[in-house]
C-alpha cells in the first residue's frame, strides 16, 4: 500500500484549487492522526479489559501500543504544523484541535512513564491502564472539536455531511490509510512478541532466584 500510495500522492494526485501542492501534506497527515485515535482505542479496551477481566494479553497489546501511538501522534502533530503555516501563517494556534491532539501526545507519554515507574510490573500496569481510561474521554474531543468550537482547523475530511474530497484525491487517501492501518497490525505483532519473551525472561529469573534460595 505504501508503494502505490506514496507516488500516486506525491506525484499523480491532483492539487487543490486553493492550496495547491500543500494539501499533498494530508495524505501523510490524516493517516497519522486517524491511527493515533485507532491505537488509543486498542489502548484503551485493552486497558479495560485487564482491569475488569485481569487478562494479561490484554495489558500486553496496550503496551505493546503505547509507542507506535505516540510517534503517530507526534508525527500528526509536526505534519499539521507544517501543513498549518503556509494556511494559516502560523506553525502553532492554540486551537481546540490543535491542543487536544497535544493533550493525546502527554497522555500517551504518561502512559509510557506509569507502566515502567514501578518495581511491580503488574502495579504499572494497572496504573498505565487507570491513565488509558481516563484519558479516553479526550478522544471525542479530538474528533469534534471542529464542531462544537470555532476552531482554524477544518472540519474532518469524512463527516456526517459526506465526503469532502473528490475520487482522485480519495484513492491515495484511503491507500495511505490502510497502509498506516497494516503498518501499526505488523510492528504490533512484533512487539507483542518481544513483550512475551520479556515475560518469560522475567518469569525464568524469579524461578531461578527463588530456586538459588531455597537452597542455601
Amino acid at each position: 500500500m505504501f508503494i502505490l500510495g506514496i507516488p500516486i500522492a506525491l506525484v499523480t494526485s491532483p492539487p487543490d484549487y486553493q492550496q495547491g501542492d500543500t494539501v499533498r501534506i494530508m495524505y501523510i497527515h490524516v493517516p497519522s492522526a486517524w491511527s493515533m485515535i485507532m491505537v488509543y482505542c486498542v489502548m484503551a479496551s485493552g486497558s479495560a479489559a485487564f482491569l475488569i477481566w485481569r487478562h494479561p494479553m490484554a495489558s500486553i497489546v496496550a503496551k505493546a501500543s503505547a509507542p507506535i501511538g505516540t510517534v503517530f501522534t507526534a508525527l500528526a502533530l509536526v505534519t499539521g504544523m507544517l501543513w498549518g503555516e503556509p494556511m494559516w501563517g502560523v506553525f502553532w494556534v492554540w486551537d481546540a484541535r490543535l491542543t487536544s491532539t497535544l493533550i493525546l501526545f502527554f497522555i500517551y507519554l504518561g502512559y509510557l512513564a506509569l507502566a515502567d515507574a514501578f518495581e511491580d510490573p503488574e502495579r504499572g500496569d494497572k496504573a498505565a491502564a487507570i491513565l488509558a481510561l481516563v484519558g479516553s474521554v479526550n478522544i471525542p474531543i479530538i474528533h469534534f472539536s471542529v464542531e462544537w468550537w470555532n476552531t482554524l482547523h477544518q472540519p474532518s475530511i469524512i463527516s456526517t455531511s459526506g465526503i469532502s474530497l473528490s475520487n482522485q484525491m480519495l484513492l491515495p487517501l484511503f491507500l495511505m490509510l490502510g497502509a498506516f492501518t497494516s503498518f501499526y497490525v505488523a510492528v504490533l505483532v512484533l512487539r507483542i512478541r518481544s513483550e512475551l519473551l520479556n515475560a518469560k525472561i522475567r518469569n525464568a529469573r524469579v524461578s531461578h532466584t527463588n530456586t538459588v534460595q531455597a537452597v542455601k
